[in-house]
């Protein structure tokens, strides 16, 4: 990975390429990975009611699928359809669209090209693509990618749909699907998951001490000096780990907080690489009164939404218009998805009384890992507070917390 979190894909030497597919791509070429996405209906629907609801925005047009796998998103665009359609996918699952789209009768509008999107050369001349501007690749209708990943943003996939809109998108006319995607944050109680981390890592501790005074008392050997850093490491893994999790809606104790918008028409390479302390959004204050839930405050637990609708930004006047927009959650409210939430357990509760509202405010940090450019590590910083619930927002208090600052890996 280089200093600014770049992409190997599209940003590094053919050594650095084999290591991303290895580590990424790879698992994407198996049917089994792509049985699992097509049986999530929540995230089938979303998507086929975008393309197929809007028929009209479709007809006619040019459309790439970028990260097609199987091949579906491509049947549909056809299907709505679509005069031509570019499906582009890095691994051997091309193989295997180029099968669907010769099976479902599409093979004559959708054309398979195995590639990375970054490397990608359209046959503008063979097959009549009109540019928007003369000397420009400009001549995408649409692009449609079903590109999120944990959190929203793990898989880093978001880089390569900005670098094909920015290269290849008509950009007073053209569509992006979806067109704007929203991350958000909540408190949640899960007392039994959160315990049964603590639990692991208690028992990983212990299995140590027994293996640290074996090695000593069988072989001679002293390996205490390597307990604090075996510490760690489970520590890490069990307790400042994300967990994927398919929480009940009843498992969030307060409204969630919206801590990042993208415009997919407009936000940047830059904006893709995570969240900041400087972003806007980047904060929370969460209100939990204790006479209204159950249990006390676990975690964290983060999960995205999807919209396919019109254009919003003042590029975008003369875009066509949907008229019958589609949306996905995957929040505990909308029941399963493949995505889930990633929930954030804290290390000790914070506990929640009848008559009184206990207040969490702070902020997160989600940025790129050192190691691996597709993974990210979540910084939270937040201090909590208890008051009678009939005292004001920043009225008396009857305890206040220290600042608590954790960092979790997003496996």
């Amino acid at each position: 990975m280089n200093a600014q979190g770049e992409i190997p894909s599209f940003n590094g030497d053919e050594k650095a390429k084999a290591t991303d597919f290895a580590n990424y791509f790879c698992a994407y070429s198996q049917i089994y990975h792509q049985k699992s996405m097509l049986s999530d209906h929540q995230r089938m629907a979303a998507y086929h009611s975008a393309i197929l609801g809007n028929q009209d925005v479709f007809r006619d047009k040019v459309v790439m699928d970028i990260g097609t796998g199987s091949g579906i998103l491509s049947v549909w665009a056809a299907q709505a359809g679509a005069r031509k359609v570019y499906a582009i996918e890095y691994t051997d699952m091309a193989k295997h669209a180029e099968k669907v789209m010769k099976a479902n009768g599409v093979d004559h509008i959708v054309t398979v090209l195995q590639t990375a999107v970054e490397d990608v050369k359209l046959p503008i001349e063979s097959d009549r693509l009109l540019v928007e501007e003369d000397g420009t690749e400009r001549c995408v209708d649409i692009i449609i990618s079903e590109w999120m990943g944990y959190m929203l943003l793990r898989e880093s996939m978001m880089d390569s749909v900005i670098h094909a809109r920015d290269r290849f998108l008509k950009q007073k006319t053209g569509l992006m699907f979806p067109s704007h995607t929203t991350l958000l944050l909540a408190p949640i109680t899960d007392e039994e998951e959160r315990k049964h981390a603590a639990t692991d890592f208690s028992n990983a501790m212990a299995d140590w001490n027994d293996f640290e005074q074996t090695t000593n008392t069988m072989y001679g050997v002293d390996m205490s000096i390597l307990a604090p850093d075996y510490e760690r490491e489970q520590k890490e893994y069990y307790m400042l780990s994300s967990r994927w999790t398919e929480l009940p809606p009843e498992a969030v104790l307060a409204e969630p907080a919206v801590i990042k918008r993208y415009d997919m028409m407009t936000c940047t390479l830059q904006q893709a690489k995570g969240l900041f302390a400087s972003d806007p959004e980047s904060s929370f204050d969460f209100e939990i009164e204790g006479s209204k839930v159950q249990g006390p405050v676990s975690g964290f637990s983060g999960w995205f939404t999807a919209d396919f609708c019109s254009r919003t930004d003042h590029g975008g006047v003369d875009a066509p218009k949907l008229h019958h927009p589609a949306f996905l959650s995957t929040g505990p409210e909308n029941g399963y998805t493949h995505w889930g939430q990633q929930t954030f357990y804290f290390l000790s509760s914070i506990p929640t009384m009848k008559g009184e509202t206990t207040r969490i405010s702070g902020g997160i940090e989600m940025t790129r890992t050192k190691d691996n450019s597709r993974l990210y590590n979540c910084r939270f910083s937040y201090s909590s507070s208890r008051r009678k619930s009939d005292e004001p927002k920043d009225g008396a208090v009857l305890m206040k917390s220290g600042v608590i600052e954790n960092v979790y890996q997003i496996p």
